[in-house]
């Protein structure tokens, strides 16, 4: 018997994720290849992933039209092409206006992928009491299955950057391509109550601002938004900073390849058993997985402050890296399935917009951060202020949580989930 498309959506969902969730041969030698072979300075590295979610915000509400304009489908494989647009912008790069150019790229992409991506999966998923379970299963298994081979790649990229640094930014934009292709095997999901495809843009940018306003009266969903946002934007900082500071304490370019290699593997293990940590910790659970990797970023800045010998201070350093790498796995899946309970089809691509839109907001707000700081002061210390100030942030926001996210179904007010499942 032939499968039905949701059937095969989600068959080839976690393969699609393997590949495409995020970029490929690059992170670990992004900021590398800027400073060394294109000579654009660390701060100005930093100040061009300050404007990406910047450019994110700004492109957020009329991309989220356009989505419904084109469908899932067709607007995750924009995405993935998009994406290689970017990627070849930097391979060309010959000053900084370019990197400015493949952010701007990179931002129509990621918007893109961030609003259908989840929610093409989750409208496959049959509608009963075990969806949510189900979409943190597959979402988790694809999230993981791109944790190993992120680890593969991150540890060829960093050997073939030392051949020469154009070869991982040449592999990266073909498996863009690769993800496009795979894309055009997904079908869109017409669910009876998702947003009608022939309504006006206009009409659709004032109805989803007014879902804006609207969905943040639900104090679940308004704490979900802000703590996602801001941890997941301090999270995406940290990856230039980490290749930074491991410059700064005298790691070679082949060696960082492997230490993000081997903690992309710890990723992808904590990102396949997201269930078994969600079961364990419950209402604990976001606790769990921001205290400690939020904590341990002050910590990375008093060791390398400390002067201790190189293998002391390198020891220190990665232990800290395996903390921020721990929670980094289930975290994304964690954060998109809370927000995804309780709602319908429409609803959805609104709350995954609302997030995106805060997760920009706040990752512009740390990487201009992190950019001053680097003009003043050097990788550890600028880890050190970002790991207090959102420590700070994080903490003041779970106690504010307490009562109000991760309750059980009934424990909601009847007004907050008639809000959810209403709207």
């Amino acid at each position: 018997m032939e499968n039905t498309k949701e059937e095969k959506n989600i068959q080839l969902y976690p393969i699609y994720k393997m590949l495409s969730w995020d970029l490929l041969f690059y992170y670990s030698i992004s900021f590398l290849f800027f400073t060394q072979v294109k000579n654009i300075s660390a701060a100005d590295v930093l100040l061009g992933e300050a404007l990406y979610p910047i450019f994110k915000f700004v492109l957020l509400m009329p991309l989220t039209a356009l989505i419904a304009k084109l469908g899932k489908r067709s607007s995750i494989i924009l995405a993935n092409l998009v994406n290689a647009l970017s990627i070849l912008s930097y391979i060309i790069a010959q000053n900084f206006t370019y990197i400015i150019i493949g952010q701007f790229l990179s931002a129509i992409a990621f918007d893109l992928k961030g609003v259908t991506e989840t929610n093409l999966l989750y409208d496959s998923l049959p509608k009963n009491e075990k969806r949510g379970q189900s979409f943190s299963k597959i979402d988790g298994k694809g999230t993981s299955w791109y944790y190993y081979i992120d680890a593969v790649t991150t540890l060829a990229s960093g050997f073939l950057f030392v051949i020469n640094g154009y070869i991982p930014f040449i592999l990266c934009f073909i498996f863009c391509i690769i993800s496009a292709i795979l894309a055009l095997k997904f079908n869109d999901i017409k669910k009876a109550d998702a947003t009608k495809e022939n309504i006006k843009f206009s009409t659709y940018i004032k109805d989803l601002r007014h879902s804006f306003k609207y969905m943040l009266q639900s104090n679940r969903l308004r704490y979900l938004i802000i703590l996602g946002g801001i941890f997941w934007g301090f999270l995406s900082t940290l990856i230039s900073l980490r290749t930074g500071l491991l410059k700064e304490i005298g790691v070679s370019e082949e060696y960082i390849g492997i230490i993000f290699a081997v903690l992309g593997i710890i990723s992808g293990v904590t990102a396949k058993n997201q269930n078994k940590i969600h079961n364990k910790y419950r209402n604990k659970t976001l606790t769990f997985l921001t205290v400690p990797a939020t904590i341990s970023c002050i910590l990375t800045g008093f060791f390398v402050m400390g002067n201790l010998p190189f293998k002391i201070t390198l020891t220190l350093v990665l232990a800290m890296f395996l903390i921020q790498f721990i929670s980094k796995g289930p975290f994304y899946t964690l954060i998109r399935r809370y927000l995804n309970n309780f709602t319908t089809s429409s609803l959805r691509n609104k709350i995954s917009s609302s997030y995106n839109f805060f997760e920009s907001i706040m990752r512009a707000g740390i990487s201009l951060l992190a950019s001053f700081l680097l003009r003043i002061t050097n990788s550890s210390n600028t880890i050190l202020v970002i790991g207090c100030v959102v420590t700070i942030a994080v903490v003041l926001l779970l106690d504010k949580m307490r009562g109000k996210v991760g309750l059980k179904p009934e424990e909601y007010t009847k007004k907050e989930i008639e809000f959810l499942e209403i709207k």
